[in-house]
């Protein structure tokens, strides 16, 4: 089984050459973002694409920016992902990464509007899997694993470092039992959120080492699933700005270089995953 890096376009607004460029040096073969506003947009990047051969992950958001629009229904969530796709088809994307709904809806109602997405994206031929984070569906492991009872096959993009700041602490009780929600996660995003934070300010920083560990868990269980599941893996490193990034007070100085945060997450993660398929029994040259 491969391992294949996606580098986030979360904060960079420049041309895509320019990223990818920056992202294939550091052995990363492709990108992941939001599926741009305009069509004449989709259409150039899609043209960087073709012209460097380099696959896209696409976010579909919907309902408003990352925090969703408190009084979209089901129905504008739903319309917002027929134009995303819309856009995404000149593209091509190895698959769709959906941030939709609201973590103010019960569990049935996240379960419709995932039904119906779901529906729709079949129906465009594109594979879709929903994303767990704050604000959004899926924004605790608990209503997610209500959810995944009452839909068999949806697929996940587990980000854990929001369920992790949901939860306020590390998820490794005996009695936190994710093993159907790994079964069903099509993509990683690797982030190190901790107690209080969606991601460390370092994540080699020693003071965040049992959170590291933990995520790292996490992923290593659901690379084993994808392994038995015949899957070419995927995993993009998301440390992003936003409050995300930690800054020195009255400066706003950040702390660290945002993008050396998801090298070395990117790095260390894959050789992570190549002990750990050595340790399965599989020896085939990872590339």
């Amino acid at each position: 089984m491969n391992l294949e890096l996606f580098r986030t376009l979360w904060g960079d607004d420049r041309r895509w050459d320019m990223p990818l460029t920056e992202a294939r040096k550091a052995g990363f073969v492709g990108l992941e973002g939001r599926i741009p506003q305009t069509q004449a947009q989709a259409r150039e990047c899609a043209t960087i694409l073709q012209q460097e051969g380099a696959p896209y992950i696409a976010i579909a958001m919907t309902g408003g920016g990352v925090i969703p629009q408190q009084k979209a229904t089901v129905q504008d969530h739903l319309d917002d992902l027929r134009h995303a796709i819309d856009r995404a088809l000149f593209m091509t994307p190895r698959f769709m990464n959906i941030l939709g709904g609201n973590d103010r809806w019960p569990a049935n109602q996240q379960v419709e509007f995932m039904a119906l997405a779901q529906d729709i994206c079949r129906a465009a031929n594109i594979t879709c899997c929903f994303e767990t984070h704050r604000s959004r569906i899926l924004a605790t492991p608990w209503v997610t694993l209500d959810v995944i009872a009452q839909l068999p096959d949806v697929l996940f993009t587990a980000d854990i470092s929001h369920w992790v700041v949901c939860c306020e602490r590390l998820l490794n009780d005996s009695a936190d039992d994710f093993s159907t929600f790994i079964r069903r996660v099509h993509h990683i995003q690797a982030r190190i959120g901790y107690d209080q934070g969606p991601q460390a300010p370092h994540p080699a920083a020693p003071e965040y080492a049992p959170a590291l560990r933990f995520h790292q868990h996490i992923w290593q269980a659901i690379w084993q699933s994808q392994h038995l599941r015949g899957y070419t893996t995927t995993m993009t490193p998301e440390c992003g700005p936003d409050g995300y990034l930690h800054t020195l007070p009255f400066t706003n100085m950040p702390v660290a270089d945002l993008w050396s945060l998801n090298v070395w997450t990117g790095q260390t993660e894959y050789e992570h995953f190549q002990h750990v398929m050595s340790d399965s029994g599989n020896k085939k040259e990872l590339g």
